[in-house]
C-alpha cells in the first residue's frame, strides 16, 4: 500500500504528466516529469510526513504552471523543438492547458494559499476529518490528501470491513436461518471485527472500540432497555422475551456507533 506522503507526490506528477500531455512531445514530457519527480524527492529529504510534503508540494505550485514554464524554456533554448509543440509567439500559450477558472496566475495562487489557511484553520474544529472527507471532489493539496476517494484508495480493507459491520446490522431486521448455532448477522459481524483487528491502521483502542460497541449494545442495551420493557411484570421468561426484543435493535445502534467512530479515526488520521 503505498504511504500517503507517497501518494501526494504520485498524484502531484501525474497532474503534470497530464497537463504536459499534447503541451510537450512525449520524450520531453517523460524528461520533464522525471526531472520534477527527483527535484520533490531531493527537497523531501526522507520525510514520510504528509503534512511536510504538502507543504513542500505547494512551494512548487500549480503543475500547470509548472508545463507551461517548462514549454517557454523549451522554446527559448530550441525554437525548432519548440515549434513542433506550440505557434511560436502570443500564441504559443493557447495550446497550454487552462488555469483553473481562467483566471490570471496571481489571482490563482491568492486562492489556493486562502484556501489553504482555511483548511489549517479548520483542522482545530471539532470533527474536521469528516469535514474534509465530505469533500470528495476537492483538490487533495487543498485537504491534505485526506477526501472520500483517497480513503478508499489507501485503505480498502479498512473499508471493506466497515461495510461487512453495517451489513451485519442491516441483517438483523431480517429473520434468517442460523448456520449450525450462529445468527447470520453474528457470523457477518465477527467477519468485519476479524478485519478490524488485524488491520494496522487503526490504533488498539479503536479497534477494541469498534469490535465491543456493538456486543455492549446487545448485551448492556438489551439488559436495560428489557428490564425497563418489562416493568412490574413478574417472571424471567417475560424479561428474556423483552431482551431478544431489544437486543436486536441495541445491536444495530453498537453497529451504528461502531462504524461511525472507526471510519472518523480513519479519515481523521495524522
Amino acid at each position: 500500500m503505498i504511504e500517503r506522503a507517497d501518494q501526494l507526490i504520485l498524484n502531484y506528477v501525474s497532474k503534470a504528466a497530464d497537463a504536459a500531455h499534447g503541451v510537450l512531445r512525449p520524450e520531453q514530457r517523460l524528461d520533464f516529469t522525471r526531472r520534477l519527480r527527483t527535484r520533490i524527492e531531493a527537497e523531501r529529504r526522507g520525510s514520510q510526513s504528509a503534512k511536510d510534503v504538502t507543504r513542500l508540494l505547494a512551494r512548487f505550485g500549480d503543475p500547470v504552471l509548472l508545463v507551461e514554464r517548462e514549454a517557454r524554456r523549451l522554446a527559448e533554448t530550441a525554437p525548432l523543438e519548440a515549434a513542433a509543440v506550440a505557434p511560436v509567439g502570443e500564441e504559443a500559450t493557447a495550446a497550454f492547458p487552462k488555469i483553473r477558472d481562467d483566471v490570471p496566475p496571481g489571482v490563482a495562487r491568492s486562492r489556493r494559499e486562502a484556501e489553504r489557511r482555511l483548511a489549517r484553520e479548520a483542522r482545530g474544529l471539532p470533527f474536521a476529518g469528516f469535514r474534509r472527507a465530505a469533500m470528495s471532489v476537492a483538490n487533495p493539496m487543498v485537504t491534505e490528501g485526506r477526501d472520500a476517494r483517497t480513503v478508499v484508495k489507501e485503505h480498502p480493507r479498512e473499508v471493506a470491513a466497515l461495510l461487512v459491520l453495517v451489513v451485519a446490522a442491516l441483517l438483523v431486521p431480517f429473520d434468517l436461518a442460523p448456520v449450525a448455532i450462529f445468527q447470520v448477522p453474528v457470523i457477518a459481524w465477527a467477519a468485519g471485527s476479524a478485519m478490524v483487528m488485524f488491520s494496522d491502521t487503526w490504533a488498539l483502542r479503536d479497534r477494541l472500540i469498534g469490535i465491543g460497541s456493538p456486543l455492549l449494545g446487545y448485551t448492556a442495551g438489551g439488559l436495560i432497555v428489557g428490564g425497563l420493557r418489562v416493568g412490574g411484570e413478574p417472571g424471567l421468561e417475560a424479561f428474556v422475551v423483552e431482551f431478544f426484543n431489544a437486543s436486536g435493535v441495541m445491536f444495530m445502534v453498537g453497529t451504528g456507533v461502531s462504524v461511525v467512530w472507526l471510519a472518523y479515526r480513519l479519515v481523521d488520521q495524522e
